[in-house]
């Protein structure tokens, strides 16, 4: 049965989230539509008034969260086959929206090609603009289990593998699953998979690195080929070195004034090094300077791409970094921060032991969750509330631009199709609403929630 909302709603007194700034204001919202709407043409074209106005006495409204990193919640796991698995996953999406949470990208981990293809179709976008239906989904994020067996963390390395070409790829997921992918954490220097990210992204596939063992210039590679995304930023992957910083590395350089080039002088053209016909074949026919470079199009692009700092998850949840570590990422690369809970399907559970895939068991104490077999940290259980105010308090960043980290920012990392809609209180994108209160050592708690201009907690 569907439930009957207001028509129209006035959010008034409260500091909206605009900018990178909380600024005083109102805010218009539409349940018919989901999404906000313009005073002017409300009153003015279509003559409408508020059908409520809620009086938000001072307290911030921020855009609804986006998790792009979430393994599960509420004793449910989006990696594990389930005869109810549909039904078990809205109940699922009911619960995560109570912490603030209006959009996730539901993260399967590395587990065996039949898994893959009972859990992804599930997965994919969420279809209809439902609000009764809880956390609304983005499309799936795979991680795994194209991963580095030496950065595995807890992925099983019995079920990783390499692909060696795009039919490994479909093999593993099952081709027709892939529309329903989001992105993938893959580690880019195992098998030809460096070769594949250009493919993940033609397909609309975001390409993140990670669980990976990669060089500083492999990690750069793989940007040139089109990764944009780093998952979980310094946790399963080669450790920081001051001269080969690895993939944390990315986070330090910055795009080159001009293209850069290399001295093509050492390397004589061949014939055999270039298609016959192509354009820069036919450019190699005549003599050339030792100073000479390329200039076509695409290497271009591909080195712009070389130098351009990636987007990178972060997991602030006090236990997978310090908040050294998270302030250092922060100032290197602010606006590719996302803050991600990395959450596992017992966060939202009582303390204590729980089975786990029939792989090992989860011993979880308060905001801790470790394997108990090595006691390796395994996720996390903390919500993204929780990760917001130890980022704040442990960076000294503003509320404004720490909210940005997962609002505007993860929308903007999920690509264009998201970020028209998600992340940002204006005019015509989905009505998605946190109203947060600040107590007086400045952390901040859900208060309210709305989803397509409906408020549902």
């Amino acid at each position: 049965m569907s439930t009957s909302y207001p028509r129209v709603t006035k959010l008034t007194n409260g500091l909206l989230l605009k900018n990178g700034q909380l600024l005083s204001g109102d805010l218009w919202v539409s349940s018919e539509t989901g999404r906000i709407i313009s005073p002017q043409s409300a009153f003015y074209a279509s003559h409408l008034k508020a059908d409520r106005v809620v009086d938000l006495e001072g307290r911030i409204l921020s855009p609804g969260f986006i998790d792009v990193q979430i393994n599960g919640y509420h004793n449910f796991d989006f990696s594990t086959p389930d005869p109810e698995f549909a039904s078990r996953l809205t109940e699922t999406t009911q619960q995560m929206i109570k912490s603030g949470l209006t959009s996730y990208v539901p993260t399967v981990i590395s587990t065996r090609p039949e898994a893959y293809h009972a859990v992804l179709p599930h997965l994919g976008p969420s279809e209809g603009r439902d609000a009764s239906t809880g956390c609304e989904s983005l499309g799936a994020h795979i991680e795994g289990p194209f991963l580095s067996p030496l950065r595995n963390g807890i992925h099983n390395k019995e079920v990783l593998r390499e692909a060696n070409s795009w039919e490994d790829i479909e093999e593993c997921y099952g081709s027709k699953n892939l529309q329903n992918v989001r992105y993938i954490t893959a580690a880019p220097e195992r098998g030809d998979m460096m070769s594949l990210i250009s493919e993940f992204v033609s397909r609309g596939i975001i390409f993140s690195v990670g669980h990976s063992d990669a060089t500083f210039e492999q990690a750069q590679s793989a940007m040139a080929a089109g990764a944009s995304m780093v998952t979980h930023l310094f946790n399963a992957m080669r450790p920081f070195g001051h001269r080969d910083p690895g993939i944390f590395g990315l986070l330090g350089q910055s795009a080159p004034s001009t293209p850069v080039a290399t001295p093509r002088a050492s390397r004589p053209a061949s014939a055999s090094s270039t298609p016959a016909g192509s354009p820069r074949s036919s450019r190699r026919s005549s003599p050339r300077s030792s100073l000479s470079i390329s200039t076509s199009i695409s290497d271009i692009e591909q080195e712009e791409r070389r130098y351009t700092q990636p987007y990178f998850g972060l997991i602030a949840d006090g236990i997978h970094l310090s908040p050294q570590t998270l302030k250092i990422a922060y100032s290197s690369h602010p606006e590719g921060a996302i803050l991600v809970t990395d959450a596992q399907k017992f966060a939202g559970c009582k303390d204590g032991a729980y089975e786990w895939r029939g792989e090992d068991r989860f011993i979880k104490e308060g905001k801790v969750l470790r394997l108990e077999s090595n006691g390796r940290i395994a996720g996390s259980v903390v919500d993204l509330i929780d990760c917001v105010n130890n980022f704040k308090r442990w960076t000294g960043a503003g509320t404004a631009k720490v909210l940005e980290t997962v609002t505007s920012t993860p929308a903007k990392m999920l690509g264009k199709d998201v970020e028209k809609r998600k992340g940002k209180l204006e005019v015509g994108m989905d009505a998605d609403l946190v109203v947060l209160g600040e107590g007086l050592d400045g952390d901040l708690t859900v208060q309210q929630v709305w989803k397509f201009g409906a408020r549902v907690v």
